[in-house]
């Protein structure tokens, strides 16, 4: 790490490789062949699509309450589903200010104080910088496909775009939060448009809403992902890319606690 960020060999380059939300497949993906269009199959693509091999990228994060908005500019860094960083550029006031997710541990560094904090397991449904997102998102690393039993619920037209819809449940055992998922995909491309997640009463408690789908890094990706809680339907939390780079050259040493307390400018 620099003082410009972690070095990709040969050159330097920013963007976000945010996992949770965010890490994306590592290649165009290609159309499943119609015998092969399975609701395990579709899902396992879309699910491919929010992973990757790695990635680095620059995002905002803008955060509504009823309280207050803020807007942080965020620049991260993601090397498979174990490994990830993340650091706040902007407000300057918690500029330095990184999480670092390594083998299902996240530890932050405020760098007010110059303190580096593990994060208990006791606090891991706590929110992350005020959002929406939480911290156990960030640890999260399950493929949908295993974790859940998946089955069409829908398929045909909605608002005049052909869509898949799923209802997912998960598998005995999983060790997942949810009660079920519903998910809606776009025929054409596999684009993933929205996910609601509901608790074991079958009540619904969040829904990710995606959007703005557009080429970065050669590929098509929806550049835009608002989460809105359900039972505060006023609130957002609205995450923007606006550099993305994949396959970049990253290794589990630049997601070391080292690393986690330097300054990336």
């Amino acid at each position: 790490m620099s003082r410009g960020g972690l070095r990709v060999r040969g050159q330097f380059r920013v963007g976000l490789g945010l996992w949770i939300w965010l890490a994306l497949l590592s290649g165009f993906v290609a159309p499943l062949p119609v015998h092969a269009q399975s609701a395990r199959d579709i899902m396992d693509l879309v699910d491919q699509l929010m992973r990757g091999e790695s990635s680095i990228a620059r995002i905002t994060m803008d955060i509504q309450t009823e309280n207050w908005d803020r807007s942080l500019t965020l620049r991260a860094w993601s090397l498979g589903t174990d490994h990830s960083l993340i650091r706040i550029e902007t407000p300057q006031r918690e500029a330095g200010t990184a999480t670092l997710m390594a083998n299902q541990e996240v530890w932050n560094y405020l760098p007010r104080v110059d303190r580096t904090i593990k994060v208990p397991s006791s606090m891991m449904a706590g929110s992350w910088m005020g959002s929406h997102v939480t911290n156990d998102d960030l640890v999260k690393e399950s493929r949908l496909v295993d974790d859940y039993e998946i089955e069409i619920d829908f398929e045909g037209e909605r608002e005049g775009t052909e869509v898949w819809e799923f209802f997912l449940t998960p598998l005995p055992e999983a060790p997942v939060v949810w009660g079920k998922i519903r998910y809606a995909v776009r025929k054409q491309d596999f684009m993933p448009l929205w996910a609601r997640y509901y608790d074991e009463s079958d009540e619904i408690v969040r829904t990710m809403t995606f959007s703005d789908f557009r080429l970065m890094g050669s590929r098509l990706v929806p550049a835009v992902m608002t989460m809105q809680p359900a039972d505060k339907p006023e609130e957002t939390t609205v995450i923007r890319y606006h550099e993305l780079d994949f396959d970049v050259d990253l290794d589990e040493d630049d997601f070391s606690l080292r690393n986690l307390r330097r300054e990336g400018r």
